[in-house]
């Protein structure tokens, strides 16, 4: 390398010198200069010649037998008390000047750490063993040339990345690299001019789909660097060509935007979105990374990754992604983003005060946003219908979540690029991602023959007219969001509550007031009294041989639950004035019996009134309502429940062995069954107040929709399979139908007593696993194309 006398502008010397470490590379890795031969006679110089050598005074030996001894895990001269010789003494060492058998022992010492650590070397142990094996003695003194070999190291890596990518063929030198050329590009993307046929972009939709390309956004706060060094004394030599975007325009953009303040989340208090102009960043130079990935194979895109300054801002990410997907030219784009519910809305006026050169082509793009499958479970019920990867078509099972199985692979390395400066950083974390990308060059046909097998056993068992009313739906709402969602639960008991509530504002801004407390309205005490009602349930099945600590924690929860009800009492009093008299015979057969627990207490809802005791019908009213949603809630639980369990003990029988992990499934699974025998108490006690409520409401035809919960009916869909009846339990069954008595509202027959909503998720996973075969089919296409036509690009550097 080149030396200089100040240490902060060696690579500043280094850089015009670029092309000649370039040239003697490609020399030395080729057969030589044009026109000189080998010292064996040879006109054309080859890559090994073997006929120069002649071996005539060396005895074959080995360090072993010579006696040779390594003791790792210790430092040079200390000895080691508790040696473990390598499994059977036979250990071999591959080096570059030779293979060597030698006799090895690892410390056994109580501090020691496993034995495949004990042989890792970093750099810095490989730079001293080298200077060892210069001089053992410790006699000279060996000048420390560490941080020249490490800047070396950097500079070899850049030169192999320019040889990589063929820029050593082209006469137009390295100063010609176009941005983000030394990248390794994905084969199984979408690369226009590459591995996509012509006029691909002139298909219908129902091909066309195929040629989407899928990307996913994210960022990783690890991958922080402090303010050390500056941009004159470590220069980048990669300079944009890599997965970085080009420094310069990045800053002076963010410079120029640096005032504007970041709007808030209308989703859940996404912190992500809401501090990203707040978070710290003390002593940093970066807070982090942005980056875009292929969300398919997980390969990095050129310049699809920048330094965050502060939190998630859109400013840095709307940066790094129109910088990406600038240079891939595809009309067609998925993009997955945890928060793109929020940051997609104001894309396009953003993207209006970037630099031009940055600009996607509104008009022609087809993109589509989604959030990735594990992040959307934080997000409101609206985000989750509407940015879901499950009922969308045209995706495949494409979940979204390749950046977070990229940053397991980087993050081991965070520590050491914190350290770092601008230019060594961005170049070192270039060459892990340019590896990564090299080392990522069929399940899915099982699945979707399984998924398309269940849908058609489902369809036996539902009338034709009704599944031809049900794909409309569906593809209503794919073409218009805006229509009704087929794969939405519409009645919930968190939505009927907040309708009582909404009803009861309205009521207060048209002069109605009927509440006789100051903070507790009719609807708020039926809510509350159902609230306690399930507390009680949960502290009724408490274990006999709880611990000290257990009977402290349940005691707390008995204390607390018995200030409840007596507060509650107390406002019910008001409302419903004829429980003063039960709550007075419940106290007077409380002194004669055993102290009454909580969680036995009468609460007196409308629905445990005695049938000759009058009753509020506005307070039985909001109870029905309220109940009705319950039993719903409660009944989709227990479906849910039946799901995970069916799926639990398959991955358990197929891939859990051994007592210990048997019993720790086992565990979970019965957690899982506590879970779903709860709600289904739940379901019952709201069928209960149902069944009482109707006579006093005259409601009928209710109990078609929320019938009795048996035992028998607790069963998973599949089971219809085996019991070879082709039916199935009516737990599955779907039917929206007014609670009023109205005949009008009904399908004659029941017609309407069918898996509605089952069947459009069904469709859907049987849809996206045959869009995956169809999409790996179509990137196996891809890949081969692209090979080619790689191959074809190498063979054209040959004349230049």
């Amino acid at each position: 390398m080149i030396l200089s006398r100040f240490k902060d502008v060696t690579l500043l010397a280094w850089i015009p010198e670029h092309q000649t470490f370039l040239d003697e590379m490609m020399c030395l890795n080729g057969r030589g200069l044009e026109g000189v031969g080998c010292q064996c006679g040879e006109v054309s110089p080859q890559f090994w010649c073997c006929n120069y050598v002649e071996w005539v005074f060396f005895q074959h030996v080995t360090f072993k037998s010579l006696g040779v001894r390594v003791q790792l895990g210790h430092n040079p001269g200390e000895k080691c008390y508790n040696p473990v010789t390598s499994a059977g003494d036979d250990f071999v060492i591959i080096g570059i000047d030779g293979v060597h058998k030698i006799t090895l022992d690892f410390c056994g010492c109580a501090s020691a750490q496993v034995q495949y650590k004990q042989l890792l070397l970093s750099v810095y142990e490989f730079y001293h063993l080298l200077a060892r094996c210069t001089d053992n003695s410790g006699l000279l003194k060996i000048r420390d040339c560490y941080t020249s070999f490490m800047r070396m190291v950097c500079q070899w890596c850049n030169i192999k990345q320019l040889g990589s990518a063929g820029r050593g063929h082209d006469p137009a030198r390295v100063d010609t690299t176009c941005e983000g050329e030394l990248a390794v590009l994905c084969p199984a993307c979408p690369q226009p001019r590459k591995n996509l046929p012509l006029d691909w972009e002139k298909e219908l939709l129902f091909i066309r789909w195929k040629y989407a390309l899928f990307v996913a956004i994210d960022v990783n706060f690890r991958l922080k660097r402090k303010a050390v060094s500056s941009d004159t004394a470590d220069p980048s030599l990669n300079v944009g060509w890599g997965y970085f975007v080009w420094d310069s325009m990045y800053k002076s953009y963010l410079v120029d935007h640096a005032t504007e303040k970041q709007e808030q989340s209308t989703c859940v208090s996404h912190n992500t979105v809401n501090t990203a102009d707040t978070k710290s960043s003390r002593g940093l130079a970066a807070t982090g990374v942005g980056m875009i990935n292929c969300a398919r194979h997980d390969m990095k895109l050129p310049n699809g990754i920048g330094d965050l300054q502060k939190g998630e801002r859109y400013i840095n990410m709307d940066y790094v992604v129109c910088s990406a997907l600038l240079a891939l030219t595809v009309c067609m784009i998925n993009i997955s983003y945890s928060i793109a519910c929020q940051w997609h809305k104001k894309l396009w006026s953003r993207m209006e005060t970037m630099p031009e050169q940055l600009h996607l082509p509104s008009e022609s793009s087809l993109i589509c946003f989604f959030v990735p499958k594990f992040h959307i479970q934080a997000h409101i019920d609206k985000c989750c219908m509407n940015f879901s990867f499950k009922w969308s078509r045209y995706i495949g099972r494409t979940d979204g979540e390749a950046p977070e199985r990229g940053w397991a692979n980087i993050n081991c390395i965070a520590s050491s690029t914190k350290e770092m400066g601008l230019g060594t950083c961005r170049d070192t974390l270039d060459n892990y991602f340019g590896d990564w990308n090299w080392k990522k060059m069929v399940e899915a046909v099982k699945w979707a023959r399984e998924h398309s097998e269940a849908l058609t056993e489902l369809e036996k068992t539902i009338q034709l007219a009704l599944i031809a009313q049900w794909k409309a739906e569906v593809k209503a709402w794919k073409e218009d969001n805006s229509s009704p969602n087929p794969f939405e639960i519409v009645v919930t008991q968190a939505a009927i509550r907040l309708e009582l509530t909404e009803l009861e504002a309205q009521d207060l801004q048209a002069g109605i007031n009927v509440s006789l407390h100051t903070d507790i309205s009719l609807s708020g005490l039926i809510n509350s009294g159902m609230d306690l009602e399930d507390q009680q349930s949960k502290l009724a099945d408490v274990s006999l041989h709880d611990t000290d600590k257990q009977k402290a924690t349940l005691q707390t929860q008995i204390t607390s639950l018995q200030r409840q009800l007596n507060a509650w009492a107390c406002v019910q009093e008001l409302y419903m004035p004829v429980v003063c008299q039960l709550h007075h015979q419940s106290s007077e057969t409380s002194v004669r019996m055993e102290e009454l627990k909580p969680q036995d207490f009468e609460l007196w809802l409308p629905s445990q009134l005695p049938i000759d005791m009058p009753t509020d019908k506005r307070l039985a009213r909001h109870e029905w309502d309220l109940c009705y949603a319950q039993a719903l809630d409660a009944l989709n639980d227990v479906c849910s429940y039946l799901h995970l369990q069916s799926h639990m003990y398959k991955y358990k029988d197929k891939n859990i062995h051994g007592q210990v992990g048997s019993t720790c499934a086992k565990k979970i699974i019965n957690t899982v069954e506590s879970r779903k025998q709860a709600s289904i108490l739940k379901y019952r006690r709201a069928w209960n107040a149902l069944l009482f409520l109707s006579s006093r409401l005259e409601k009928c035809r209710w109990e078609m929709i929320v019938r009795p919960l048996l035992d028998s009916d607790v069963k998973h869909m599949g089971d219809m399979e085996w019991q070879g009846t082709g039916t199935i339990s009516w737990i599955w069954l779907d039917l929206h139908a007014d609670n009023s008595c109205t005949e009008n509202e009904w399908v004659q027959d029941f017609v309407y007593l069918c898996v509605h909503l089952e069947w459009c998720k069904a469709r859907a996973h049987a849809h996206q696993w045959s869009e995956e075969v169809e999409l790996l089919l179509e990137e196996m296409r891809h890949v081969i194309v692209f090979l080619k036509w790689q191959a074809d690009w190498w063979k054209e550097r040959k004349t230049l």
